[in-house]
């Protein structure tokens, strides 16, 4: 595998920022790992970081790179800072960068997919919130979405008292999210009128104080025509569980 931290300038941002890669490469005499590429052109994941974190963290976090060697699967990890994956009322367009811009920019980096069938998205907690929601948007690009530990209410998240609040006035504003594109439940609804639907993969550990959220996503997709996987059990909002659940994942993607 080929390990890319690359720095770039967006035009949408009006500011240079970053994304890590990694990129398949055919190796027969690396010792301790097996790499496979499939074709010329990769299928790619875009795994979503959380909260707190950066593009970075899923390769220090975990053993993403080793888990994909063997799968002729690029991953694009991008860079989003605390935006909740949404043009922000009061920041940036970051929706706008990860959805249209990001895309764009890494297949001209880089020699990846540009088939439905072959994008993927996935995230964890508020990149879980934002895999769900690029999928769900945007079905005709990509064909399945995994969430890990996500934020999937957050029409009812923001009106709770949290130590959120600031950041959520500046993304959202006063506005109501509720019924609109930045409300997953409602997005569900929306998509029923779609003849493209992505497949959908959850999992929320029954500690972790996401819980409720995911349920009440569940529930609502159960109600639709949606392909949903779901993986409930023991776990928190930690590294730990995301490691083990990240291989899953993988497994679950319709790869070639």
């Amino acid at each position: 595998m080929a390990l890319i931290q690359c720095q770039f300038f967006s035009e949408v941002l009006s500011l240079s920022t970053s994304m890590t890669v990694i990129l398949p490469q055919q190796t027969s005499s690396q010792i301790g790992m097996e790499n496979r590429m499939k074709a010329d052109k990769h299928q790619t994941l875009y795994l979503l970081h959380g909260f707190s974190d950066d593009d970075t963290i899923w390769t220090r976090r975990t053993s993403i790179e080793r888990y994909v060697a063997p799968l002729g699967l690029a991953v694009v990890m991008p860079q989003v800072h605390q935006s909740f994956y949404t043009d922000m009322k009061y920041g940036n367009r970051y929706w706008t960068f990860l959805t249209e811009e990001l895309p764009e920019i890494a297949r001209s980096f880089f020699p990846l997919s540009e088939k439905r069938e072959d994008n993927f998205v996935a995230g964890l907690s508020m990149g879980g919130y934002g895999a769900f929601k690029w999928a769900l948007r945007h079905p005709d690009r990509i064909a399945a979405a995994a969430s890990l530990s996500g934020a999937l209410d957050m029409a009812k998240w923001i009106k709770q008292p949290n130590h959120l609040q600031d950041v959520f006035s500046l993304i959202y504003g006063e506005d109501e999210i509720a019924n609109t594109d930045n409300d997953l439940l409602w997005l569900l609804e929306q998509g029923e009128k779609q003849t493209l639907k992505p497949d959908l993969y959850q999992c929320c550990g029954t500690e972790d104080f996401l819980y409720d959220s995911n349920l009440t996503f569940t529930a609502k997709c159960e109600q639709t025509s949606y392909s949903l996987t779901t993986d409930y059990g023991p776990g928190s909002h930690e590294w730990e569980y995301w490691d083990e659940k990240i291989k899953d994942v993988l497994k679950w993607l319709p790869l070639k």
